[in-house]
């Protein structure tokens, strides 16, 4: 028994110790054949937009990037002389923005596995001499299944004033605030719908009384308020309870009221 048991404590050392942790869908990748650039995973892309040493491109259209992107991406120009079906972003402005650093790290997204925006950057910036591009490839569509949520501005909110009447606009400044108005057809939530974990009292009261519509998850949400702290808080709880197209203001309220005017 004895020799048994040193026998297992042998092999967990061993092999234990350079056991790799089970693949999970947060640390998948497209995994395309013959990459020109490498891929990163939704788990790698969390730390990269945390440790803001990498520049993380959204290399769609300007106005698709107003509407909804990664919080803390950056977007560029239209390649002068290219189409909307083939859009590609500038990589002159890119080596702009990097003071002509071509070693500088960045990353690229776009819509998703079968977008091929970036790709196309990808291949322009190491046409061009940048040497250390990397793409994510599962784009916006994963990064909101997966519980991300992402921010508007003020384009983005003229827009979706004018044209999605099925919006649910959430305002979370005080009752008080409330009171005196907001944006036509906004409903007031509080951030006591981050407090206690998934389905809390306070959220599903929130689904139960109409304020989140429960009856098609995938209904634009745009979150704001004066606080940021507690509007990315509450945006944040909303995308953890599969609302995955929840995105929020970073200005005041005032500035999106003067935004859908």
């Amino acid at each position: 028994m004895k020799h048994l048991l040193a026998i297992v404590l042998i092999l967990v050392c061993t092999f234990g110790a350079n056991a790799q942790p089970a693949p999970n869908i947060d640390s998948a990748i497209l995994g395309e054949a013959n990459p020109k650039t490498p891929e990163i995973s939704t788990d790698e892309l969390r730390h990269i937009m945390a440790g803001k040493t990498t520049i993380v491109f959204d290399v769609r259209p300007s106005l698709e990037f107003s509407i909804s992107h990664i919080p803390g991406a950056v977007n560029v120009a239209q390649k002068p002389g290219t189409s909307k079906a083939l859009y590609v972003s500038d990589v002159a402005e890119i080596g702009r923005i990097l003071g002509g650093d071509k070693s500088r790290a960045i990353v690229l997204y776009c819509n998703g596995p079968f977008c091929g925006k970036s790709k196309r950057v990808s291949e322009d910036l190491l046409a061009a001499g940048f040497t250390n591009v990397k793409r994510y490839q599962l784009g916006m569509p994963v990064w909101r299944a997966l519980g991300g949520v992402s921010q508007i501005e003020a384009e983005g909110v003229r827009y979706v004033s004018q044209g999605d009447k099925s919006a649910v606009w959430l305002d979370t400044r005080s009752a008080a605030e409330f009171a005196k108005g907001s944006v036509p057809g906004a409903k007031r939530i509080s951030l006591d719908i981050t407090k206690g974990g998934k389905d809390n009292p306070a959220m599903q009261q929130a689904k139960n009384d109409g304020t989140l519509p429960v009856e098609d998850h995938n209904t634009r949400i745009i979150v704001f308020g004066d606080d940021l702290q507690d509007v990315q808080a509450i945006a944040d709880a909303l995308a953890k309870e599969a609302f995955d197209n929840a995105t929020f203001f970073v200005g005041k309220y005032a500035e999106l009221a003067a935004a859908i005017k």
